[in-house]
């Protein structure tokens, strides 16, 4: 499973992410192209622990078995359910919402040895393979979305 510990799979991203623009349409959904990189701008954060979201009494998906097969088997599901707090926050201008994803992307670079990790408001317990790979999985789900 590809992973944004991986400086390969980070660049592979950032170099989809330069392809957007803010016109782009949504093959699902209703986040306009802006929305989307705000989105996931907010859920880095929320990985990092720099954006505290409210635990989802779910639980089933704290389960182990669970929390693997949607990290490396069951693909995202479209249209499924978020944590408000990753669609609070208007978006910026498209440039600064742009560079600021990017850079929140290269952090993980930084990030990916630190011992311990915020978890996920549904999963629980997270460590730091696990964010990196829910990440990827997160931002390519939002890329496909918006065909990129």
């Amino acid at each position: 499973m590809p992973t944004l510990a991986d400086s390969s799979t980070r660049t592979s991203v950032v170099a989809r992410i330069a392809t957007l623009s803010p016109s782009d349409t949504p093959a699902w959904g209703r986040m306009s192209a802006p929305q989307m990189l705000a989105h996931c701008a907010d859920a880095l954060r929320m990985a990092y622990g720099d954006l505290p979201c409210a635990a989802k009494n779910v639980p089933l998906a704290r389960l182990g078995i669970v929390k693997w097969l949607m990290l490396n088997v069951i693909p995202f599901p479209k249209g499924a359910p978020t944590a408000r707090e990753l669609i609070a926050r208007p978006p910026s201008e498209w440039g600064t919402e742009r560079d600021t994803i990017v850079a929140l992307i290269d952090r993980f670079a930084q990030e990916a040895p630190r011992p311990t990790w915020p978890p996920h408001p549904l999963f629980g317990p997270m460590t730091g393979p696990q964010w990196g790979q829910l990440a990827w999985k997160h931002l390519d789900h939002h890329l496909r979305q918006f065909g990129v």
